[in-house]
């Protein structure tokens, strides 16, 4: 099925969608409020539009891959005039569960086929179209949907019919949880091991193999040891934004959440010390400093 599907936002993961959706041949416009980063998208055979009301005239389905639930309501409220009844709207954002109610809202009202479908990945798994999609929304229109997911993902998991009920995000704050938490503690270890003088090796070879090993470790560990952490796989910036979205979760539901607390303001540290747009693997910086940088 050829469809045509808009693109909201082209931040590290939205572009990476839109490439592969115009690759599995789908016909894709593109918005963003930055209009030079979506540019380049026009070489893959992508309609740049210059408004969202352009961006979703005549869309099949539109995915908003905004910075958080109130970018996607703006974005969505611009592209009002031009939407037609019946579209399906997929927002892909990580947006918490407090803004899912308005977004819901939003599509009821201009009778949107809404779903709720945050996806889990960085930068590399978007390039490869191999996100983990996990979605929420009415089984009568999933045959319209899938085709979509199938191009940005690897897989969907499907945790409901109500969109509106949050169920797919509120499993994407539990997933971040775990991110967040590993890669707090992968940054610690290393500057642990820096500060008592231990070859980072020595770790990873003492853990090989066993329950301990973990290949979400080794990749982190590698961007810091490497200095490789720009382009981001996942910025820094936005991982504090998601970071807090879990502290919230967790406090609205009587939860406190110690981890994710502190790694949350680890992060914050990180992009004051000028880390923000670096892989959030660079909360390691905030181990050392006000400047962030390993002391001697």
């Amino acid at each position: 099925m050829t469809l045509t599907v808009t693109v909201l936002g082209t931040g590290i993961m939205g572009a990476a969608m839109a490439r592969n959706l115009a690759r599995a041949g789908h016909t894709v416009r593109a918005w963003n409020r930055t209009r030079a980063k979506a540019e380049p998208l026009a070489a893959e055979g992508v309609l740049v539009a210059g408004t969202p009301a352009e961006a979703v005239q005549g869309a099949d389905v539109v995915l908003t891959v905004l910075y958080d639930g109130p970018a996607a309501l703006d974005a969505m409220r611009e592209a009002a005039p031009a939407l037609r009844p019946g579209t399906l709207w997929a927002q892909c954002t990580t947006a918490g569960t407090e803004a899912l109610g308005d977004l819901a809202a939003f599509a009821r009202e201009h009778g949107l086929v809404f779903f709720d479908a945050p996806v889990l990945g960085t930068r590399q798994p978007a390039e490869a179209g191999q996100l983990l999609v996990l979605a929420a929304g009415p089984a009568e229109h999933r045959a319209t949907v899938t085709p979509v997911f199938d191009a940005i993902g690897s897989r969907t998991v499907w945790t409901g019919e109500d969109s509106a009920a949050g169920s797919a995000s509120r499993l994407k704050l539990v997933a971040n949880s775990w991110v967040v938490a590993a890669t707090t503690a992968t940054g610690e270890t290393l500057a642990l091991a820096k500060a008592l003088g231990v070859d980072p090796q020595d770790f990873f070879d003492a853990i090989a193999g066993g329950p301990l090993d973990m290949g979400y470790l080794r990749a982190k560990a590698r961007l810091i040891l490497d200095d490789a952490l720009t382009p981001a796989q996942f910025a820094v910036a936005t991982a504090v934004k998601d970071a807090r979205l879990v502290v919230r979760a967790g406090e609205e539901h009587g939860v406190r959440l110690d981890v994710a607390a502190a790694s949350a303001e680890r992060l914050e540290r990180a992009a004051a010390q000028g880390h923000a747009d670096e892989d959030m693997a660079a909360a390691y910086f905030a181990s050392f400093g006000e400047a962030g940088a390993p002391s001697a």
